[in-house]
């Protein structure tokens, strides 16, 4: 089977772990090109073994299986109308342009109806191979080779999983595509007051990171709930539960809701401020 050619519109951290998953994979570095003017992003692209490089992109760049939209929503307007009519109708596009929505990316892109466009909203843990990508196509039925080649690149970096209605990219981007910052707050808080009870830093932060991670890869690998394994852990009368009860009392279940609402409410703004 001939593997598909992958152009990657933008080289930054993003679209370095996706490539860097597939080249993990076997998949051949000759199938993938990167365009991005950054000599930053061209050097970590060299640096990975790929050879297909460019500053600005050639013609034949954008007559890839795959297109991947990997920039910031700010620029996207302005770095997408260099592209405009010129990416071919076989093409499926692969957005992971936070906010701005399919149809503005085809206003952008200068697409047919017909085009496959795909939109997926990946977070950092792909870094490593753990991420969460949340991802849309605008019709099942004519975009069944777009969909199985999205979730093929994005499976390299972890696990996907496909929304019905573009707005759960909304909900997505709040709680995994933003989660993961939530959960660095947390630790950097339970570091900062294992400091402030007498630890050194660096217990602090091996005792707050890897209590992370054991909760975190047990709740994955049990068949219990979070809640149920939360109780398993709490002993009546004991120092957990006093724990959890000031948690409750301090209404956390209402921060993280708030929080979470917050961060889709931004990613509709995002919508409406750099896809009009």
């Amino acid at each position: 089977m001939t593997e598909p050619t992958i152009t990657f519109i933008g080289g930054g951290n993003m679209a370095v772990a996706i490539y860097g998953g597939l080249l993990d994979t076997g998949f051949p570095p000759e199938n993938i090109t990167v365009i991005d003017p950054s000599e930053s992003a061209q050097e970590h692209a060299q640096s990975a073994g790929l050879t297909e490089i460019f500053g600005q992109a050639p013609e034949e760049a954008l007559q890839s299986d795959l297109v991947v939209l990997a920039i910031k929503p700010q620029i996207a307007a302005s770095a997408l109308a260099s592209f405009s009519g010129k990416i071919q109708a076989g093409s499926v596009v692969l957005s992971i342009i936070a906010g701005i929505n399919a149809a503005s990316l085809k206003s952008m892109l200068g697409l047919n109806n017909a085009s496959t466009v795909v939109r997926c909203m990946p977070n950092t843990p792909a870094l490593v191979g753990e991420g969460m990508t949340g991802l849309f196509s605008e019709s099942e039925s004519s975009s069944h080779i777009g969909r199985e080649l999205a979730e093929q690149l994005m499976s390299t970096v972890g696990r996907c999983v496909w929304v019905n209605k573009e707005s759960d990219l909304d909900v997505i981007t709040a709680i995994s595509g933003s989660g993961p910052a939530y959960f660095f707050l947390f630790m950097e808080s339970l570091t900062d007051v294992a400091v402030e009870m007498g630890l050194s830093a660096e217990m602090a932060h091996l005792l707050a990171v890897q209590t992370s991670l054991g909760a975190s890869t047990l709740a994955s690998l049990s068949n219990e709930d979070t809640a149920t394994l939360r109780r398993n852990v709490t002993s009546p009368g004991g120092t957990t539960e006093r724990a959890i009860h000031s948690l409750e009392e301090s209404n956390l279940r209402g921060i993280v809701a708030s929080a979470a609402k917050a961060a889709a409410r931004r990613s509709i703004e995002l919508s409406e401020e750099f896809g009009g």
